[in-house]
């Protein structure tokens, strides 16, 4: 066996591997009806989403940076295709679509915290679409919705940012849990219509048509990511393992 003269080096590189192996693996996203009618068109490389009438409301969801916290986001994208110069610069359907997370603090409390283009922080941070991470989030205003009572957030709820927001988790209410219901959740939460699957992270299209009605051409897009720095499972072992190791060589130096 070659002797190891640095264990603490050896501990310094597994923490690199620790970081290089997280699950920072680009997240899938489906698209789904919230409410109304919205059209679906959906080509395997991009998604239209048309928008014809008031409420109505669609959204691509994924649940595979569930169990992170908002903090340890560090990618989420979209491109936008469809021409934009029709729209008023600066206003939701210029600068759509608009992200929000379901978000837990692990006790049974749920609410959607959302950023929407028409706040104009927000709005500096599209380029056909997004490329953020939570640093971009931080210091935005966290806009909180689907659920009356509050008392479990900071500051009841009022006048946050996400970065007030950093601790908590990103994780959609189960089905069960959304057919029994509790008081403040209303139709326009991020849930598909009739299944009512939800998914922690949303880039959401439709609402009203005031602030983000498309029409036809709708809205366009591709290559929705999000990635959060959750270690695998097995990358901790291998970490575990690794620091095991070095407290094994440490003793008998």
């Amino acid at each position: 066996m070659i002797p190891i003269k640095h264990p603490s080096k050896l501990g310094i590189g597994l923490v690199a591997y620790l970081i290089l192996h997280s699950s920072l693996a680009m997240a899938d996203f489906i698209p789904f009806e919230i409410r109304g009618t919205p059209i679906i068109n959906d080509s395997g490389t991009q998604v239209e989403f048309i928008i014809d009438n008031p409420g109505d409301k669609a959204a691509l969801g994924s649940n595979d940076i569930n169990g992170a916290t908002l903090g340890q986001i560090t990618h989420l994208s979209i491109d936008r295709l469809d021409d934009v110069a029709r729209f008023t610069p600066g206003s939701g359907p210029a600068t759509g679509p608009y992200l929000n997370f379901w978000i837990t603090d692990g006790l049974g409390n749920f609410a959607v915290v959302a950023n929407e283009p028409s706040n104009p922080a927000f709005q500096a941070l599209y380029n056909d679409g997004y490329s953020l991470n939570f640093a971009d989030l931080s210091d935005k205003a966290a806009k909180l919705y689907e659920n009356a009572d509050m008392s479990w957030l900071p500051n009841n709820g009022i006048g946050l940012t996400f970065a007030d927001l950093a601790s908590f988790t990103i994780q959609a209410p189960t089905v069960s849990e959304l057919l029994a219901g509790w008081a403040g959740l209303g139709s326009g939460a991020p849930r598909e219509l009739l299944t009512n699957m939800a998914y922690g992270v949303n880039w959401v299209f439709g609402d009203t048509l005031a602030n983000y009605v498309s029409g036809d051409d709708g809205y366009i897009v591709a290559n929705a990511r999000a990635a959060a720095g959750i270690p695998e499972p097995a990358t901790w072992l291998v970490f575990l393992a690794g620091i095991a190791s070095i407290q094994r060589l440490r003793r008998k130096s």
